[in-house]
């Protein structure tokens, strides 16, 4: 936890989930830089404010306690501000930091990427985010919402804000320019035009495996959206064989295709596709249903692991046979192995006796140490200069 100071005022802010010795924060310089725009230049936030990828909740903390303080001076009444973005993880810690500040949940609708946005929005902020085909899709979505009135800026740190970026701000929305970098973070300035058309979305991607005729679906942001990536590609050269009525968990299941294909090779199985990411879960649900038609027993849940699902229970103890899992590195920009630990020992719990957890992992990150540690064993399945395919039994 740390103290975010800027001119609208003092707040305590957390990431979710918390971590001992978590050396990053729950906000950034770009953050900082964005909420100091707003007071400087006084922009109303008694009208509908939307915010686009809130990492951990900042920009929605700090705007939803400033417009409940004005409404309690006396302003008009403000609608909740819509905070809308594809992880799930962020939303957790959006909720920790408004209950942190004292802000009431209500004053924040937290929406999914495909959750309609409002009909009229009149002030809109976005996070950059990491990949400029997510961000396309994101003001695609927003453009129909905005006049010529409303006020539009983004976020990033500069290092992310390239040609472009700014270009594409240009194209979809209306006239942009950006700031001078101030701590490495600029802002970008757009003049909504709402006369010019909306581009189509190129989105969800489609594309067909060989062999098998596999039809993959992949909605922007989505790892390996344009084509199966070759880790992905070498844990289904390597999935085990199985059989009987078992229950198996594509964990981190991007577009699907590890659950979708297991599915196929085990047809009396149950899967389960769990990520946190809103996209991938309807780019998962998109392989399987194209793939296996709609008469399995097929779950899709947004997650963050098997514990924190979203209007879910947790995967109880010792009900799942088989998990398929192969784990992020990075925390948004940064390298992290505490998301891979996360999912190991919440897989150990979830694994029956006898239950295996398979593994693809790039071959430096050496997930054979983590799941012994976790699991007491880790068997090599298979391996070539780049990757490696791992398995660990609950015993």
């Amino acid at each position: 936890m740390a103290q975010l100071s800027v001119p609208q005022g003092e707040f305590e802010l957390t990431r979710h989930p918390i971590r001992k010795n978590d050396t990053l924060r729950a906000w950034d310089a770009a953050d900082e830089f964005l909420l100091q725009h707003l007071a400087d230049t006084d922009v109303a936030l008694t009208g509908t404010v939307v915010v686009v990828n809130d990492g951990s909740g900042a920009l929605a903390t700090v705007i939803a306690s400033s417009a409940a303080a004005a409404v309690t001076a006396g302003a008009p009444a403000s609608s909740p501000v819509v905070s809308v973005g594809d992880s799930y993880i962020s939303q957790l810690a959006t909720s920790a930091n408004l209950r942190l500040n004292g802000v009431d949940a209500s004053r924040v609708d937290l929406r999914g990427s495909s959750d309609p946005l409002p009909p009229r929005i009149d002030v809109a902020v976005v996070k950059v985010p990491k990949t400029l085909a997510l961000l396309e899709e994101q003001l695609i979505r927003l453009a129909p919402s905005l006049h010529d009135g409303s006020v539009v800026v983004g976020a990033a740190m500069s290092k992310h804000v390239h040609t472009s970026t700014l270009e594409l701000f240009e194209r979809v929305l209306g006239p942009t320019s950006s700031s001078r970098a101030r701590k490495k973070a600029r802002l970008i300035f757009v003049e909504p035009d709402a006369s010019r058309s909306t581009p189509v979305s190129a989105y969800p991607h489609r594309y067909t495996l060989d062999p098998g005729n596999i039809r993959v679906f992949s909605h922007a942001g989505v790892f390996s959206s344009e084509r199966l990536d070759i880790g992905t590609s070498f844990l289904l050269d390597n999935l085990p064989d199985q059989a009987g009525q078992i229950r198996i968990v594509d964990l981190g299941c991007g577009n699907g295709v590890v659950g979708t294909v297991a599915a196929m090779d085990n047809p009396d199985a149950d899967v389960l596709f769990i990520d946190e990411s809103y996209l991938a879960v309807a780019s998962a649900e998109a392989t399987a249903g194209a793939n296996l038609g709609g008469d399995r027993e097929l779950e899709f849940l947004v997650g963050d692991g098997l514990q924190q699902l979203k209007d879910h229970a947790p995967i109880e103890k010792g009900s799942v046979d088989l998990i398929f899992n192969n784990p992020p590195f990075h925390d948004d920009h940064a390298l992290s192995d505490a998301t891979a630990w996360q999912m190991f020992t919440e897989s150990h719990q979830a694994l029956l006796k006898g239950g295996q957890l398979w593994v693809i992992g790039n071959r430096h990150l050496a997930y054979h140490a983590k799941l012994k540690r976790i699991f007491g064993n880790c068997d090599i399945i298979a391996s070539d200069s780049k990757f490696v395919v791992f398995r660990a039994t609950r015993k």
